[in-house]
């Protein structure tokens, strides 16, 4: 067979062998659809909007934790945990009865505590757990809404150059300040550790306790700022760093751009500090070492296990008693540092440094503190101050 007839078989017979592939790779190439996917369908997580307040105290509190195996209920109106209920839906609930009053409370699901997701109020704080609920007293109480004029409350950011980042404060100014051109004194308060600067409004209601006494002339108008007690990031081994920059920021940062952007009355004798918790140990510190800038100084169930950080002003109890208007500290029977608080009050008892002090009744929580605000509020700012030894 010639050459060219041979190529022409072998071109023939390939062409064969291609179109009877053809079909199979045709086929082959077809993609393969797949099968439905089969889903469980997820049951629906109710709406939920929790707590419930009753008019008659009783508080329904609720949460939807399908999958838990334990919730439970605490909060500063004391008592222990209360267990919660699961229903059909996997909404646990628990209804307790609680007098009127501002409190805490939080959730434990499993071991892990948290805040209520049914309730957009909460307290402020770096780690963020605590949820609030209001049961009304009749008449209203002094931290709640009573018809008075209100004041404002302004929201500042400023860059103190001695810490070297933008912080925030907020300050509180009485009713009628925008209309006239009254200078006011001014109340630097305090929070507690691992709180901000929007405690003392958010959970602390201190606008609304100082628009009721002021409104009532108990308390005399006064502007009231609130900084942020963390001057580096907070880890209790760097309290006293913290302390000590907590000190600067003040004096050479917060005090000057409150006395240049709000009409104050910008001396010692119209300047008072209060705190609570860690802020009361800012407060003492920063108060009784410096009464050329603060006449009026208090701490609330205030830390002083630290007795090296006071010792500055034990050393000068004349001129304490000389300048300081008030010195006035109080703590709860129920506190963990009320041996702390006894040893300072021996301490500064000891030097003759004139002071008021008191126990009550609670422990280391803000119904306690709010009661505290009430109290020393109106003392502040008084002609005369009456102190007592």
């Amino acid at each position: 067979m010639k050459r060219a007839e041979l190529r022409g078989l072998s071109l023939s017979i390939s062409l064969l062998i291609a179109v009877s592939v053809l079909p199979a790779l045709s086929q082959a190439a077809q993609p393969v659809k797949p099968e439905p996917a089969k889903f469980e369908k997820k049951k629906q997580e109710p709406l939920i909007t929790s707590p419930s307040v009753g008019a008659d105290g009783k508080v329904t509190f609720s949460v939807f934790a399908p999958h838990a195996r334990v919730v439970t209920l605490s909060g500063d109106f004391g008592g222990p945990p209360t267990a919660l209920q699961k229903d059909a839906e996997g909404v646990w609930l628990a209804t307790v009865s609680l007098k009127p009053g501002l409190w805490g409370y939080s959730f434990s699901i499993d071991g892990q505590k948290q805040m209520d997701p049914g309730n957009a109020w909460n307290k402020p704080s770096r780690v963020a757990s605590t949820s609030a609920v209001l049961v009304p007293a009749t008449p209203p109480a002094a931290f709640e809404y009573q018809g008075a004029a209100e004041g404002t409350v302004h929201l500042h950011t400023y860059n103190p150059k001695a810490l070297g980042y933008q912080r925030r404060l907020r300050v509180y100014t009485p009713a009628g300040y925008e209309k006239g051109n009254t200078r006011y004194p001014v109340l630097y308060l305090l929070h507690g550790h691992s709180d901000n600067e929007a405690s003392w409004t958010q959970f602390g209601h201190a606008h609304v306790i100082a628009d009721n006494l002021m409104a009532a002339k108990q308390a005399v108008p006064a502007i009231i700022v609130m900084t942020d007690g963390h001057a580096v990031p907070m880890d209790r081994n760097r309290s006293l760093e913290n302390l000590e920059k907590f000190q600067v920021d003040v004096l050479e940062a917060v005090i000057p751009f409150v006395d240049s952007h709000y009409r104050t009355k910008a001396n010692a004798n119209d300047r008072a500090i209060v705190g609570l918790s860690m802020g009361g140990e800012q407060a003492l510190t920063l108060g009784m070492t410096h009464p050329e800038t603060f006449a009026w100084v208090g701490g609330m169930s205030a830390a002083t296990r630290r007795s090296e950080v006071f010792s500055k002003a034990l050393d000068m109890p004349d001129v304490l008693n000389k300048k300081l208007r008030l010195l006035w500290i109080s703590i709860g029977k129920g506190d963990f540092l009320l041996e702390a608080n006894h040893k300072f009050i021996e301490e500064i008892t000891a030097k003759g440094i004139k002071h008021e002090y008191k126990e009550t009744e609670g422990d280391h929580s803000w119904p306690v503190w709010r009661g505290y605000l009430i109290d020393i509020l109106p003392r502040l700012f008084q002609k005369p101050a009456k102190l007592k030894a």
